[in-house]
């Protein structure tokens, strides 16, 4: 099939790699031309543009057009690419982890149009080149049906890693609690490792031990093996910070626990701890130490 990619970065270059591998043409743009031709030095099957206007031009109607541009730049592009000339029949994809209830209202907003939707939870970050990507799509059959040929191609095999989840805002919901639980099961293998890092006295070898649990442990997962390499590379981690960032999605996941009412400890205290992550010094954590020296007579660490 023919479809546009819009939005170039790593994971967006990676997708269209994916996608002409396997037969597809694209158009590719990103506000950054160098990246699209980049892609054209690399397969003749990618047409490089350099505005929205030439990117509609070049797709035959219905056209489709995948949107891979951080959450705060959707509606923008959405309103840019109408102004482009995209009408209706024409079908949407918005690959990136935008919120589920915008998701919504822009599948509202462009059904009024005659413009299909579909929101495509996309896990699989560098290594979906090889592997392929996991895709959790919200939409209508009609539109589904019609992306499937790139659904397929993008899965790690046609019938394997992605599915149709549900109506539109459903492909963005199952990724944002696909990503609650990956910040709990990343803040576990940190406690962990901290842990084993701590035990001075056993001289323990973190690397060896992260490779032992990638074979037969039950803890054993991509995220392990992420870590293993790391360690094999950097045995202390020194080159790297501390600071750990969020992108929005547990945010929204506990946000809408809050609002389902369902408990979420884990994912909600994985949140907070990446929050904590920013704070050196911690001002909680003096003020605990405020409490433990007036209530118990502990002894406390002064500030450098």
């Amino acid at each position: 099939m023919n479809l546009a990619m819009i939005g170039l970065g790593k994971m967006g270059a990676n997708m269209v790699r994916r996608l002409v591998r396997d037969g597809h043409q694209v158009v590719a743009y990103d506000v950054d031309i160098r990246y699209a031709e980049a892609l054209v030095a690399e397969h003749h099957n990618v047409t490089a543009v350099n505005s929205l206007e030439q990117l509609v031009d070049s797709l035959d109607a219905p056209r489709v057009i995948w949107l891979m541009v951080p959450h705060e730049y959707v509606d923008q592009s959405i309103e840019s690419l109408r102004d482009a000339g995209m009408s209706k029949g024409d079908l949407l994809v918005d690959g990136g982890n935008s919120n589920f209830n915008l998701s919504k209202q822009r599948a509202e907003y462009l059904h009024s149009m005659g413009i299909h939707f579909v929101d495509s939870g996309t896990s699989g970050g560098v290594w979906g080149l090889e592997n392929g990507y996991s895709i959790m799509a919200g939409g209508s059959d009609e539109a589904i049906e019609i992306l499937r040929p790139a659904l397929e191609s993008l899965a790690p095999a046609k019938d394997t890693g992605w599915g149709h989840v549900g109506p539109a805002g459903a492909g963005h919901y199952v990724k944002m609690v696909h990503n609650g639980i990956e910040y709990g099961m990343m803040q576990a293998y940190a406690e962990g490792f901290e842990m084993l890092e701590a035990k001075h006295e056993m001289h323990l070898d973190l690397p060896q031990i992260s490779q032992i649990w990638q074979h037969g442990s039950v803890v054993r997962s991509w995220l392990l093996d992420l870590i293993a390499d790391s360690l094999i590379e950097d045995k202390t981690l020194s080159s790297l910070s501390d600071y750990v960032d969020d992108s929005g999605e547990g945010r929204w996941t506990v946000h809408d626990s809050i609002d389902l009412g369902v408990p979420t400890p884990v994912l909600t205290l994985a949140l907070q701890m990446r929050f904590r992550s920013r704070q050196d010094p911690s001002f909680g954590g003096k003020v605990i130490n405020a409490m433990r020296a007036g209530f118990g007579g502990h002894s406390i660490k002064s500030s450098d």
